[in-house]
């Protein structure tokens, strides 16, 4: 048997043993906010390893469709969601009252990619190449807001919206100059292909573009209203999402148990550059820190990113986390 299947078959073990040891009394849904990657894999494992079920919970993975998962986290659709802190801030500006009960990762894991012969080594070098986004106001405001502070001229980026076209295939079509990803994903698949590109985090160009993303989420309603059930839905997720960190290569294998489409080769790069960013401390991980949320809101009402001013300590939470108690 290969190390891919064996992997495949424990992970598959552990999911039966989670479902037949502990009999869970509460079901709940969470909702991906795209298709399975590995951004998900401490919910995946969280579920096959039995932390949900030990506290009491059966958890319905929900994958995308038409509505937004933040959506369906404010209409009671779905208990949680998986989001990002500019779709919180967003949303709540709109008065749609969800809540960042904990972040995914400490810091942003994505930036600015543009292939090498281009020779970009800071947003300044930005100036007369082509953009090429997903077509979100923010993307436009980010680009300004990088160039301006690091003296470039903002007015000479031509900008494309390409939807959802991946980045190595926007780079062999020649669709733009430079784009906006994850590294953990799309950096790692285009590594994969051979392709040879220029990464800037933004967590090293601007302290404000270093948000939460993703974050989860859940309804001001469901902290009203069954707050036991975040606190158990949450230890159980900074379970997983620990042992992802510390078990990156064991935590892929579990990801592809649960979505075996996804290619097995970048999961496992993936998921173990993953684990270099990711809070390995149970009691660390999850934590937002107000000064990111007020930083974020102040920018996005600044640039018309919103049209009315939120309070960014009512956009987030710690009280739901593990502790020491």
């Amino acid at each position: 048997m290969s190390r891919r299947a064996l992997g495949l078959a424990i992970a598959t073990c552990w999911m039966i043993w989670a479902g037949m040891a502990v009999s869970a009394d509460e079901t709940v849904k969470i909702a991906l906010d795209w298709t399975p990657n590995t951004n998900h894999t401490g919910i995946v494992v969280a579920q096959q390893l039995g932390y949900f079920a030990e506290e009491g919970l059966s958890v319905e993975i929900v994958q995308p469709g038409p509505t937004m998962s933040i959506q369906l986290a404010a209409s009671g659709q779905c208990e949680f969601a998986v989001s990002m802190q500019e779709y919180v801030t967003m949303a709540r500006a709109q008065g749609v009252p969800v809540v960042s009960i904990a972040a995914v990762f400490p810091h942003n894991t994505s930036g600015f990619a543009a292939t090498s012969e281009l020779g970009v080594l800071s947003p300044a070098d930005f100036e007369n190449l082509r953009y090429g986004g997903w077509g979100s106001d923010l993307e436009a405001v980010m680009i300004r807001t990088v160039m301006e502070q690091h003296g470039g001229d903002f007015g000479t980026v031509e900008i494309f919206t390409l939807g959802m076209i991946d980045f190595p295939t926007a780079v062999e079509r020649d669709f733009a100059d430079f784009f906006w990803i994850f590294y953990g994903w799309e950096g790692i698949r285009a590594q994969l292909q051979g392709i040879d590109f220029i990464y800037i985090p933004l967590t090293e160009l601007a302290d404000v573009l270093d948000y939460y993303t993703p974050v989860i989420v859940t309804s001001e309603a469901m902290i009203s209203d069954a707050p036991e059930i975040v606190v158990r839905f949450t230890r159980a997720l900074a379970r997983g999402y620990v042992y992802a960190a510390l078990e990156p290569e064991s935590a892929a294998s579990m990801l592809l148990a649960f979505a075996p489409e996804l290619d097995a080769e970048l999961v496992r790069a993936s998921q173990i550059w993953l684990s270099g960013q990711s809070e390995t401390d149970l009691l660390q991980w999850g934590h937002q820190k107000a000064e990111t949320w007020e930083r974020f809101a102040a920018w996005a009402f600044e640039n018309a990113l919103i049209e009315n001013a939120i309070d960014p300590l009512a956009a987030f939470t710690n009280r739901f986390l593990p502790s020491e108690e």
